[in-house]
């Protein structure tokens, strides 16, 4: 009985194929799931450091990977594992996390990532005095990447209703001062302080009651001490006049954080017009390589 060699080698060679695409494949989903990944920035809250229509790659090495959080191509979100990483996130680094929610929601509504820059890390107090920013008392060095508008600042005692947290006397440009919680704090509650905090305790992992005789249960237990579980961190957007960020609705736990950003591999002014041509009359060649900083 004859071989026809001419076929197996064809199945050979198929295969070799087959096994390159796979091997690529699973390299590319390893790379985007642990090392770096795109990002599309769709608002002005970062700018002039990013704008919309700016293409990002970010750097998910850096502070410790983690195997996905969601099921690829739902959103819906599942166990995951952090692994330790290089280094924490600094004063001044652009951050890409998971948004932790708005201020008066457990959970988010909406499975969004947001991009601001780490202003407050676990343990400092952070104070915005008539738009300046002070950081454990001394003055944040000034960004020249940040977007100023000509609005007129608002003043102390000129109360925001969105600001966090819930019932404080702060505003967007009179802010503070707030202390960034860090693991093993201790936070003491009382009836005066605990619907301020509610929320904070929940996303933090616990869960609280106020008896009918008026004492304070913290995951069961009468208490009114609370021993904080993670690192927080405040954010900011560099366009600080049109972002809503730590100042709105709160800190974000390091569990949420997903990496830095790193440079931008792409930009263009108008990405949402059919015009094919038109999209490439708009790219921004000037911003493609750009370092984020």
């Amino acid at each position: 009985m004859m071989t026809d060699q001419s076929n197996i080698r064809k199945k050979s060679i198929l295969r070799e194929y087959l096994e390159v695409i796979l091997i690529t494949v699973v390299v590319a989903f390893g790379i985007k799931i642990f090392i770096v990944d795109a990002y599309r920035i769709p608002t002005g809250s970062m700018e002039n450091t990013l704008i919309a229509g700016d293409y990002i790659l970010v750097n998910k090495f850096i502070y410790g990977p983690s195997t996905p959080r969601t099921i690829p191509l739902t959103g819906i979100e599942i166990p995951h594992v952090r692994f330790p990483g290089l280094k924490k996130p600094n004063r001044g680094d652009v951050i890409v996390f998971k948004f932790p929610g708005e201020r008066d929601e457990v959970e988010p509504s909406n499975n969004l990532n947001y991009i601001k820059r780490a202003i407050g890390l676990p343990g400092d107090t952070v104070e915005i005095r008539n738009r300046k920013v002070f950081v454990n008392g001394e003055p944040l060095p000034g960004l020249t990447t940040q977007r100023r508008s000509g609005r007129a600042i608002r003043p102390t005692g000129r109360n925001d209703l969105r600001i966090f947290p819930s019932g404080a006397p702060f505003n967007e440009d009179n802010y503070g001062p707030v202390y960034v919680p860090k693991r093993g704090d201790t936070l003491n509650i009382n009836l005066h302080n605990i619907l301020q905090w509610e929320v904070f305790l929940q996303r933090d992992g616990s869960e609280f009651e106020v008896t009918a005789n008026g004492d304070i249960k913290i995951n069961g237990i009468v208490s009114d001490q609370y021993i904080i579980k993670n690192n927080y961190y405040f954010t900011l957007g560099d366009n600080r006049d049109n972002s809503l960020d730590s100042r709105f609705w709160g800190f974000v736990p390091d569990r949420n954080i997903i990496g830095q950003a790193l440079l931008i591999y792409w930009s263009w002014y108008n990405e949402d017009t059919s015009d094919f041509l038109a999209r490439f009359r708009d790219i921004r060649s000037e911003r493609i390589g750009t370092l984020i900083r």
